[in-house]
C-alpha cells in the first residue's frame, strides 16, 4: 500500500467490520436479491425450495474447529479464477441500496486429503445450489466428493463446506458461486465512489481489497500466500469504461433483463496474490504513453481533472520512474501496462494493484497553477513508491502479514531513489531523513513499540493485520534498509536485490531469503561486517527500539542503551538480543575524513574517537545509521560553538541531527533540556530548512505542554528572535515576496519563516497574510496567493478572522476541482479560533456530503493541533465514539487519530480520561489498542518531563528572551 495516513504511509482502512454488521449486511441485501438475482445470473437452483443452511454461532475463546481459526488450513491451493461481476452504479428503488451481482469459480489442487473446504465470504449474500452455497465439480477425471453441510461463519469470514468424502491429493476441483454484495460507500472492498462533475453526481465502482477485503468481492482464498491467476470480467452501463488488472480485450454489448449494456473481459493476470486485485467501473478520462514502444501507461481520473491537465506531470514522470526501477533491480517490468488511476474518495494514500494503481487524487493529480511544491514532491514519491511494489511486494511476496515491513519498508526507502530520479535537483535522498526517520524515532523509542518482523502465530485476526500498517512498517523499515544499503554500499544492495527477485519471482518469501541473496552478494564483492548479514541485521528487525550510542571523547569510550523516550518505562517485551545491536557507527572530527567502527558490544574503546582540546566531533553522518548520538558534555559545548560560529562547517543533514538528538534525549532525561534549547541559538543566522524544520517539530512539543502556561510569552519571545532574520531573508530573496525561491527546500523553508513569524507576532507578517486572503475574497475567482504559500495564508488568516473568513473558505473548499487545493482549505479551515466553528466543523466530519470519510480522521486530527480544538475534538470522539467506530471501513485512520487528539495530554487528570476511555470502549478497541497505549505512554512521559522542567525552561526562555539580539 503507499504511504497512508498514519501518517499511517497510517492507516487500518479494514478494521471496522463486526459480524453485527456483517450480518445486518446480508439480512438488507436479501431485500433486493430476488429481484436482483435473475437480471444478471443464471438460475442453477431455485433458492425457494432450498433447505435452510446452518449458521455457526460465535467463534468460542478456544477455537474448536478449523472454521474458528483465522488461517485457513495448508490442504488446498488454488490456481485459476474466473469472475464476472456486475455492479449497479443507481441504487434500488426499493432497499436504496447499491449492490454488485457476480459469479465466480476457482480451480484449486487438493494437496492434503481433506473432507473440508474453508474459503473466505464476507458479506456477500450467497447463492443456494440445491440447498448449498456452492457447487463443487472435479477436473481432469477427479470425481466431486457431495456435499453434506456449507454455511458461513461470520467472525472468521469463511464460507465452510463439508463434504461426504474426502478430496483426493494431487487431484483438482472447481467451486462455482453466485452471490449479491452491497457496493457501500466504506472504502474497503469492492466499494463506490461518488463525486460531482458538471452539477450531476457520478458514481465509481472501485476496489482496495489490501489486506483482507478481497473476499468482500466474491469468495476467495484471501491469504497473500495463495496466489493464483485471475480471469476478470465486468458487466457495466453504457457510457462508463470497465478497467482491471490485465489489459482490457473489446467490450461486447450485451443485453440484461431489457437493459443494454457492455460486457468487458480482460487479459489473465499474473500469478499473483488476491489482496493486488483491482477492478473499476467509471467514466473516467484517460492520457497516455507508451516509452520505448514497451509499455502502455495510462493516467485516468475525473474527465475535468484530465482536461485541465492535472494528469500530465504523473504521465511524464511514470516512465523514467519505472525505467530507473527496471535498471535498478535489473529486471524487466513484467506487464504490457501501467494503468494509474486518482479516486475521488480513497482511504490509503494510493495501493499498488498490479497493473492498475488506485490513488487518492492527491497522490496522483497536480496542477501546477494551484498546488504547491510539496504537493508535487508528495506525487512523486507516491508513484515512484506503488512502482517499486510492483516488483518488490507483487512479483515476489511476503508469505504472510507480520513481514508486511519487506514490501512496505523496502518501496518507502526505493521511492526516494525514483524520486530522486525524477526530479534530481530536490535532494530527495537527504529529505527521506525528515519525512521518514526522525518522526518514526519517536514511535520506536516507546516500550510499547513493536519489531519490524513479528511472529507469524501473533498475527492472525484482521485487526492485527491492520495495526501492522503503521510507522514502524513503513518509515523504520525504510531507515533500517536505507542503514543496510549504505554500509554494504548501494552497489551490492542492487546485485542482491536482484538475484532475489530472479529466484522467488511469482513466489512468497520470508525476511531470510532476502538476508540470504544479500549475504552472497557482500561475499561476491568482499564487503566485511561483524558477522553474517543476518547476524546483523535480525537485531534491528526482530527486537523494537534502538540504540542511544554515547561516544566519550575524552576517554574513547563508545557504548549502547537501549533508548527510551521515558526512561520510566517497562519494556516487557522479551528479546533474544537483550536490546543490544551491531551499530555501524561513523563520525567526522573537525570536518575532516569519514571514519567508521562497528560496535558490537554494550560498550568498546576506540581512540580514534578522543580530542584534542579544541577539537569537535560529530557521529551519524548524514544519519545514515538508525540510532541517535549522545557526546561527553565538553564536546556537547564545542558542537554548540562551532554551531554558534560557523555552522557550515558541520554537514547539514547532521546539524539537523544534533538539534533532534538533543531535543530527544533531554526528553528521555540523558542530558538537561536547557543544553537542547541552546543548540537552537545558531538559528538565527541559519537559512537552510532541513535544521529549521528540525527545530519546529521539536519546539512544537514545547508549544504542546507550555502554550497554556506562563512559558508561553517568553518561549514566544525567544522563537520571534530567531526567526525574524530567516523572515528577513526571505523577503529579500523573493523581493518582497514577489517571487517564488529556486531551490525546492528554500520553497519549504520560506513557508516555516512565514508560519513561524506570523504565529509568533514578528511585525509585518499577519498583515501580510490576511491581505492576501482579502485580495482572494474581494476577488474569488483570481487567487494570486503563491501555491507554496497557500497552507500557511489559508491558516493564518482564518485564525485572526471570524464567521465571514471560514464561510468564505468553507464555500471555496466546496467548489474547487482541483483536490490539492481542497487539501489545504480542509486543514485551514481546522485553525480558527472561534470554538463554535470548530464545533460545527466537527459536527461536518460526520456527515460524508460535508467531509468525505476518507478525510474524517485527518480533519479531527487538525482541529485538535490547537490549544483551543483539543479539548473540542477530544470531547466529541468520546461522544460519538460507537459512532465513529461504525462509521465505515476505512474511514478512520485510528492510530492517527488517537494520538492527534492525546498529544497535548501533561496532566494527571488528562492520563485518568485516557485510561478511562480505554476502560469504557475495550470490547471495540482491538483495532487501535497499541494506539491507546502510546497514547497512554506517552502522557505519563510528558507528566514526569513537565514537572521535572517546567521551572528551567522558564527561566532559560526568560533569560534568553531579554538579552540583545
Amino acid at each position: 500500500m503507499g504511504k497512508g495516513f498514519y501518517v499511517s504511509k497510517a492507516v487500518a482502512l479494514f478494521l471496522l467490520v463486526t459480524a453485527v454488521a456483517a450480518l445486518a449486511t446480508i439480512i438488507a441485501l436479501s431485500v433486493v436479491y430476488s429481484q436482483e438475482r435473475a437480471k444478471t445470473l443464471e438460475d442453477p437452483a431455485s433458492t425457494s425450495t432450498a433447505r435452510p443452511s446452518t449458521t455457526t454461532e460465535s467463534t468460542p475463546s478456544t477455537p474448536k474447529e478449523p472454521w474458528h481459526l483465522y488461517r485457513l488450513p495448508d490442504s488446498l491451493s488454488p490456481s485459476t479464477y474466473n469472475v464476472s461481476l456486475h455492479p449497479r452504479l443507481t441504487p434500488n428503488e426499493d432497499s436504496g441500496l447499491y449492490i454488485f451481482t457476480g459469479q465466480s469459480s476457482v480451480e484449486f489442487t487438493c494437496l492434503k486429503e481433506t473432507d473440508l473446504i474453508l474459503i473466505h465470504s464476507n458479506k456477500l449474500n450467497l447463492t443456494l445450489f440445491d440447498g448449498f452455497h456452492a457447487k463443487l465439480t472435479g477436473l481432469n477425471g477427479a470425481v466431486a466428493p457431495t456435499m453434506k453441510n456449507t454455511f458461513l461463519e461470520v467472525p472468521t469470514q469463511y464460507l465452510v463446506i463439508q463434504l461426504n468424502a474426502p478430496l483426493k491429493a494431487g487431484s483438482t476441483y472447481r467451486l462455482d458461486t453466485e452471490f449479491v454484495g452491497e457496493l457501500a460507500d466504506d472504502l474497503g472492498g469492492f466499494y463506490r465512489s461518488e463525486y460531482v462533475e458538471d452539477g450531476v453526481k457520478k458514481v465509481v465502482a472501485t476496489t482496495q481489497m489490501q489486506p483482507t477485503d478481497a473476499r468482500k468481492a466474491f469468495p476467495c482464498f484471501d491469504e497473500p500466500a495463495m496466489k493464483a491467476v485471475f480471469h476478470m470480467t465486468l458487466i457495466h452501463p453504457v457510457g462508463t469504461v470497465a478497467l482491471s488488472n490485465g489489459m482490457n480485450y473489446e467490450s461486447i454489448s450485451v443485453t440484461v433483463d431489457g437493459e443494454s449494456l457492455l460486457e468487458t473481459s480482460f487479459e489473465p493476470t499474473k500469478i499473483m496474490s488476491t489482496y493486488l486485485l483491482a477492478f473499476i467501473v467509471s467514466e473516467f478520462a484517460n492520457i497516455s504513453s507508451t516509452p520505448d514502444a514497451k509499455v502502455l501507461i495510462r493516467i485516468w481520473a475525473r474527465e475535468k481533472a484530465i482536461k485541465e491537465g492535472q494528469g500530465d506531470y504523473a504521465l511524464n514522470k511514470t516512465g523514467p520512474i519505472l525505467a530507473f526501477l527496471e535498471n535498478y533491480y535489473n529486471s524487466t517490468y513484467p506487464l504490457s501496462k501501467s494503468d494509474q488511476i486518482a479516486l475521488p474518495d480513497f482511504g490509503a494514500g494510493a495501493m499498488e494493484n498490479w497493473g492498475l494503481i488506485t490513488y487518492r487524487e492527491t497522490s496522483l493529480l497536480y496542477d501546477p497553477a494551484v498546488s504547491s511544491n510539496g504537493d508535487l514532491e508528495w506525487v512523486a514519491t507516491v508513484i515512484s513508491h506503488e512502482l517499486a511494489h510492483m516488483w518488490f511486494g507483487n512479483l515476489v511476496t511476503m508469505k504472510w502479514w507480520n513481514d508486511l515491513w519487506l514490501n512496505e519498508g523496502f518501496a518507502t526507502y526505493v521511492s526516494y531513489l525514483g524520486a530522486d530520479l525524477a526530479e534530481p535537483d530536490w535532494n530527495m535522498k537527504d529529505l527521506i531523513v525528515l519525512n521518514e526517520i526522525t518522526g518514526v524515532m519517536g514511535v520506536d523509542a516507546l516500550a510499547s513499540s513493536h519489531p519490524l518482523s513479528s511472529k507469524e502465530e501473533d498475527i492472525q485476526r484482521p485487526e492485527q493485520i491492520g495495526e501492522l500498517f503503521d510507522a514502524i512498517t513503513y518509515s523504520k523499515g525504510a531507515a533500517v534498509l536505507r542503514m543496510l544499503s549504505h554500509f554494504i554500499t548501494e552497489e551490492v544492495f542492487s546485485e542482491g536485490l536482484h538475484t532475489y527477485l530472479d529466484e522467488f519471482q511469482y513466489n512468497t518469501t520470508g525476511y531470510r531469503d532476502l538476508w540470504n541473496h544479500l549475504q552472497m552478494a557482500v561475499d561476491k564483492n568482499g564487503v566485511s561486517l561483524p558477522g553474517t548479514l543476518e547476524d546483523v541485521m535480525n537485531r534491528w528487525i526482530l527486537q523494537m527500539g534502538f540504540p542511544v550510542v554515547t561516544i566519550n571523547t575524552a576517554s574513547g569510550e563508545i557504548s549502547q542503551n537501549h533508548f527510551l523516550l521515558n526512561p520510566d518505562s517497562v519494556v516487557d517485551r522479551p528479546s533474544e538480543f537483550d536490546y543490544q545491536w551491531f551499530v555501524h557507527v561513523t563520525w567526522i572530527k573537525n570536518g575532516g575524513a569519514e571514519q567508521k567502527y562497528w560496535l558490537t558490544e554494550k560498550q568498546a574503546t576506540n581512540p580514534d574517537v578522543i580530542l584534542g582540546t579544541n577539537d569537535w566531533l560529530v557521529a551519524n553522518i548524514d544519519m545514515e545509521g538508525f540510532y541517535r548520538v549522545n557526546y561527553d558534555l565538553p564536546n556537547w559545548e564545542r558542537l554548540i560553538k562551532k554551531l554558534d560560529s560557523t555552522p557550515q562547517d558541520i554537514p547539514v543533514i547532521n546539524r539537523a541531527q544534533i538539534i533532534d538528538d538533543a531535543f530527544n534525549l533531554a526528553r528521555a532525561r540523558i542530558i538537561d533540556t536547557t543544553l537542547a534549547l541552546r543548540t537552537t541559538k545558531f538559528l538565527n543566522k541559519e537559512v537552510e530548512y532541513m535544521p529549521w524544520e528540525t527545530a519546529t517539530r521539536n519546539l512544537d512539543f514545547f508549544y504542546l505542554m507550555f502554550d497554556r502556561s506562563e512559558v508561553y510569552g517568553p518561549m514566544q519571545a525567544y522563537i520571534r528572535k530567531q526567526v525574524e532574520p530567516l523572515f528577513d531573508y526571505f523577503k529579500n530573496l523573493t523581493l518582497n515576496w514577489t517571487q517564488i525561491p529556486k531551490r525546492h527546500t528554500d520553497q519549504y523553508n520560506q513557508v516555516n519563516a512565514i508560519s513561524m513569524a506570523c504565529s509568533t507576532g514578528v511585525e509585518g507578517c499577519k498583515e501580510l497574510v490576511t491581505g492576501w486572503f482579502k485580495e482572494w475574497m474581494d476577488n474569488p475567482t483570481n487567487n494570486k496567493i503563491v501555491p507554496n504559500l497557500k497552507s500557511t495564508v489559508y491558516c493564518n488568516a482564518i485564525a485572526s478572522g471570524g464567521q465571514k473568513e471560514w464561510d468564505f473558505a468553507w464555500t471555496m473548499f466546496q467548489t474547487t476541482t482541483v483536490a490539492s487545493e481542497a487539501e489545504k482549505l480542509r486543514r485551514a479551515l481546522a485553525c480558527t479560533t472561534q470554538p463554535w466553528l470548530l464545533n460545527r466543523y466537527l459536527q461536518y466530519c460526520l456527515d460524508p456530503n460535508k467531509i468525505r470519510k476518507q478525510d474524517a480522521s485527518s480533519t479531527i486530527v487538525a482541529i485538535a493541533n490547537s490549544p483551543i480544538g483539543q479539548p473540542l475534538a477530544w470531547d466529541f470522539i468520546r461522544a460519538n465514539w460507537d459512532r465513529i467506530s461504525n462509521y465505515g471501513a476505512g474511514a478512520f485512520s485510528f492510530g492517527s487519530l488517537i494520538n492527534g487528539v492525546s498529544k497535548r495530554f501533561y496532566s494527571e487528570f488528562d492520563y485518568k480520561q485516557l485510561r478511562q476511555f480505554k476502560e469504557d470502549n475495550e470490547a471495540q478497541l482491538d483495532w487501535v489498542a497499541t494506539s491507546v497505549d502510546q497514547a497512554l505512554e506517552k502522557t505519563r512521559a510528558n507528566i514526569n518531563w513537565v514537572e521535572k522542567n517546567k521551572e528551567d525552561i522558564l527561566k532559560w526562555f526568560e533569560a534568553e528572551a531579554s538579552s540583545p539580539a
